[in-house]
């Protein structure tokens, strides 16, 4: 097999995310597409197969998409990997790419949830979070209130990461929420959704779509980003006799591999997508990937290291808590910001340094999961 660091992505595109309840689901993948093949510079001929990541996607939307697209006979497969769908279709195309079994791949997640959920996304009747009538932010806040008690975090060191990324998210033309970031006294007297997760520190549900084209790097002369690595892990029984909290381990795994395969640490990396669904989520997955101790990642935020110009940015799109988080489209829209970062193409939102940057996806969890998987991805900019 080749070594990875042969592949790239050449090209993202994304719809704009929101709630579009009487638009078709196949539009908004079809503008995605159309703008990352635009952007790769390939013809939809080019493309030799297509993987899609989508959680509740209607039966058949992958080929509904490939029908439309004017792409028959080309190997096609839907990935289900919970939040991290797009990136999980994302990583099998670097795998399938890097191993020369295909020249080029369209990924692409989609995800049109405003037709499904008015609120917080029912959880599985047959777990017992669903008996019990537990939802995800449910489940984020029993990480809280452990990490609180193992750890200590304030209420203002959680409202910090809503502050950030919202302010962001204002500066990002397709994301969801753009009202005028909210301050750190409204973020804590905001709704209590569940202790201690105000409605400010919830990411909304959304629709939308993200699309990638990844194959060969072309040269040091082209707007390629190379894909320095890519990892992924599925999750392992978890309960609360483990030692860290829900959702931790995944991503240390996917981490520790990605940046062993990468050969660089987290300190070389100077802009990150994380999956920050909720705030505390923000402050484990920073933890996970090595950019605080264990136990000290709540302070990043308050203290500027994660702003957009602070040492390490982190959600410069104002990542899931503005941006929204279509779930299978979560992981394509942290990519395409990370390659947007890369190219210097943010516009307001481009950060100084950007040599080396990082998107990680934790997919939910199943009962007696410590996270149903995990993607995490090395990409560097091209030059």
């Amino acid at each position: 097999m080749e070594r990875i660091h042969d592949v790239a992505v050449q090209g993202v595109g994304t719809s704009d995310y929101g709630w579009f309840r009487n638009r078709r689901v196949e539009s908004l993948a079809w503008e995605a597409v159309a703008e990352a093949v635009k952007d790769a510079g390939v013809a939809v001929e080019d493309i030799d197969a297509m993987i899609v990541g989508s959680v509740f996607g209607p039966p058949g939307i992958a080929t509904r998409v490939q029908r439309g697209l004017g792409l028959p006979g080309i190997p096609l497969w839907t990935v289900e990997a919970a939040c991290a769908s797009g990136t999980a279709a994302y990583h099998r195309a670097v795998e399938a790419v890097g191993s020369g079994q295909y020249e080029t791949v369209l990924v692409l997640g989609i995800e049109q949830m405003s037709t499904l959920f008015s609120g917080a996304i029912v959880p599985e009747a047959t777990d017992p979070e669903g008996a019990a009538g537990l939802p995800l932010p449910g489940l984020y806040a029993l990480q809280a209130q452990r990490y609180a008690a193992e750890h200590g975090v304030t209420p203002e060191q959680l409202a910090a990461i809503a502050v950030k990324n919202k302010a962001n998210g204002t500066d990002n033309p397709r994301a969801h929420l753009r009202e005028q970031p909210p301050s750190l006294q409204e973020v804590l007297e905001s709704r209590m959704i569940v202790e201690p997760l105000t409605l400010l520190q919830c990411c909304p549900t959304t629709d939308g779509a993200g699309a990638a084209v990844v194959g060969r790097h072309r040269g040091s002369g082209t707007r390629d980003v190379l894909v320095r690595s890519s990892a992924y892990v599925s999750g392992q029984l978890w309960d609360q006799r483990s030692e860290h909290v829900w959702g931790f381990d995944p991503v240390v795994r996917a981490a520790e591999a990605a940046f062993a395969e990468a050969g660089v640490g987290i300190s070389d990396i100077d802009v990150l997508e994380v999956h920050d669904a909720f705030t505390i989520g923000e402050v484990i997955a920073l933890e996970a990937l090595g950019l605080a101790p264990l136990g000290k990642g709540a302070e990043l935020a308050p203290s500027g290291h994660t702003a957009r110009d602070g040492a390490q940015p982190v959600n410069p799109s104002g990542g899931l808590l503005s941006r929204g988080h279509p779930l299978g489209a979560t992981g394509t829209a942290q990519l395409a910001e990370i390659v947007w970062q890369l190219r210097g193409e943010a516009g307001a939102r481009q950060v100084r340094r950007h040599r080396l940057g990082v998107v990680e996806t934790m997919g939910g969890g199943a009962a007696g999961m410590d996270g149903n998987n995990c993607v995490v991805s090395v990409l560097e900019a091209n030059r």
